[in-house]
């Protein structure tokens, strides 16, 4: 038996999050009141029908304060039964979500009463504050399209045939912020620049051209040696304590050159070793 709580910004990708594990065969149910989940999961997955064996369950902030701040201590007493239940909590830059709703024209379920865009944004962040610090799953949608989202649900969420913990490893640029969904984040900066060559100012840290530039740097496989070293260190302590998943964020000025070669190296690295092995690359098209 397993249950998805699954909570988040409006405007974030929780519909089409839902949606994914909806066509992975997940029994999904949107926004039940929060109060309402013990009884809900007696009913349903403690029924022994094989129908419930994975649910998710969408849990939003049009919900009452006092009940959204029940649903971790709800989550402890259903692993308690041994229910395998994990909260996952989707959310985005405020810039982004106000762009997301001026394009669409939705109402915002918290933009009542006088309240601006930008304030119910702020007050959903608070009323969910509770579920986003007991998540075990963290998705920043910034950056990331509906596809990119999708996929990310099918590696991340849904498990398959897993066989320990997920790692992700993400590129980024500082000029376009810190990702929020990040366990580790590493600074590429202090490695030579490629945007100073102008043969390779155009390309990515995917090209050979990049690859071969970094690879002859003793600083850039000095970096590489010790993250392989410090994370081959730290991973088993995360499982070691049930986590089920760990982000690894590496960032440059732009995001396009040496914090890809970097996480393509790490990941690569730990693919060999056997590790499930997710990269995502924020800022390449």
């Amino acid at each position: 038996m397993r249950l998805i709580i699954l909570s988040g910004l409006s405007g974030s990708g929780k519909s089409v999050a839902l949606h994914m594990l909806e066509d992975l065969d997940y029994y999904c149910v949107d926004n039940i009141p929060a109060g309402l989940l013990q009884e809900f999961v007696r009913v349903t997955l403690l029924s022994s029908d094989p129908a419930y064996n994975d649910m998710a369950i969408g849990i939003d902030a049009r919900n009452r304060l006092e009940d959204i701040q029940t649903v971790p201590e709800t989550v402890r007493q259903l692993r308690a039964q041994g229910i395998e239940c994990e909260i996952v909590f989707l959310h985005a830059e405020e810039g982004v979500l106000l762009k997301r709703y001026n394009e669409t024209h939705r109402p915002h379920p918290l933009a009542d009463e006088g309240r601006s865009l930008r304030d119910a944004i702020r007050t959903e962040r608070e009323l969910l504050g509770a579920i986003a610090d007991e998540a075990d799953v963290v998705l920043d949608t910034t950056r990331t399209s509906i596809h990119e989202l999708r996929e990310l649900v099918r590696a991340r969420i849904h498990r398959g045939e897993r066989r320990g913990l997920s790692l992700l490893f993400q590129s980024f640029g500082f000029r376009h912020g810190l990702p929020g969904d990040s366990d580790f984040i590493f600074d590429a900066r202090g490695l030579p620049n490629p945007y100073w060559e102008p043969k390779l100012r155009a390309l990515t840290g995917k090209d050979p051209a990049v690859v071969r530039f970094l690879d002859d740097s003793p600083v850039g496989q000095r970096f590489v040696q010790d993250l392989r070293t410090l994370l081959a260190h730290w991973i088993p302590q995360f499982e070691s304590s049930n986590r089920q998943y760990l982000t690894v964020s590496v960032g440059c000025t732009g995001g396009y050159h040496r914090s890809v070669y970097v996480v393509e190296k790490l990941a690569a690295h730990f693919r060999e070793l056997g590790r499930e092995v997710l990269v995502k690359h924020n800022e390449l098209k």
